[in-house]
């Protein structure tokens, strides 16, 4: 499996991400979660430019990226795993949950420093939640985030299939979790044990900042429940839920201009509503 994931990178990824989207569109149009009346044309165009605008600019700025750097630590035998001797077993293991606690990490940083705010509020923007939203990131966002990662990934001197198999299961968890599909309560709530669900990260964006400083998690619902940030329910319900940033409504952050512009806009914060703001709890 190592090898097949190294040899053949782009070929898996582009499948996996073309397979998770197509499967949560139709899902969403099967079994919907959430009735939304928005024309998606518009939205899905801006979120997919988004999302291929921030790859372009990944080839140009840092072409070597996580995987390149894994492999040179290999090659180099750098990195904590490789001065440690550890197994490749369990370095590919370790590196997956460092991994995704890093991004959990970030997640928590980008919410509480207004530079970085800026750049995230533009996933936040988005009226809807929807597969879509998944992959709905600034540029600048995703460039900073790939460079977190490539550090991270030379100091622990991650073999280079976890990163391989990690950017896979990152990205479709992050389409599945923002997919507006309905899941059974009882399945819900065995899966959220384990995994992010769209219920549980849907409270995220929450027009309410004390629920959307909830569920930073990606993969794995583990890290929310360790460190207190985990939230089970919006206090609107899932279907009446108010979802995006008070300041920036429908239809603007649909528009591509405008987010790609908006993280230079003078405006610190797109100030979510404020929990007094609402009567009840979850």
């Amino acid at each position: 499996m190592p090898d097949l994931l190294t040899l053949h990178e782009p070929q898996i990824r582009l499948a996996a991400f073309a397979g998770v989207l197509a499967l949560m569109a139709f899902l969403e149009f099967a079994l919907p979660r959430r009735i939304v009346d928005a024309v998606r044309a518009r939205r899905w165009t801006t979120n997919l430019a988004l999302a291929a605008i921030g790859t372009g600019l990944l080839r140009v700025a840092v072409p070597l990226l996580a995987t390149g750097v894994a492999l040179e630590a290999e090659r180099r035998g750098f990195g904590l795993f490789h001065w440690l001797g550890v197994p490749d077993v369990l370095a590919f293991v370790l590196s997956l949950a460092a991994l995704d606690l890093l991004v959990y990490a970030q997640h928590v940083v980008f919410h509480k420093f207004d530079i970085l705010w800026r750049m995230h509020r533009v996933h936040h923007a988005d009226p809807h939640v929807d597969v879509t939203t998944g992959i709905r990131f600034h540029p600048l966002e995703i460039l900073i985030s790939m460079g977190l990662k490539m550090a991270a990934v030379a100091l622990i001197g991650a073999p280079a299939a976890a990163v391989i198999l990690f950017e896979i299961v990152l990205n479709a968890a992050a389409m599945f979790n923002h997919a507006n599909v309905r899941i059974g309560e009882k399945t819900d709530a065995l899966l959220r044990r384990i995994i992010v669900t769209p219920d549980m990260h849907r409270v995220h964006h929450s027009v309410y900042r004390d629920e959307q400083d909830m569920n930073f998690g990606f993969s794995i619902s583990l890290w929310d429940r360790l460190f207190g940030t985990y939230r089970a329910n919006p206090r609107e319900g899932q279907e009446a839920m108010r979802i995006g940033l008070a300041d920036y409504p429908a239809p603007a952050p649909e528009g591509l201009g405008w987010s790609l512009v908006n993280p230079f806009s003078a405006h610190a914060r797109g100030t979510p509503l404020p929990a007094k703001q609402s009567a009840g709890s979850e």
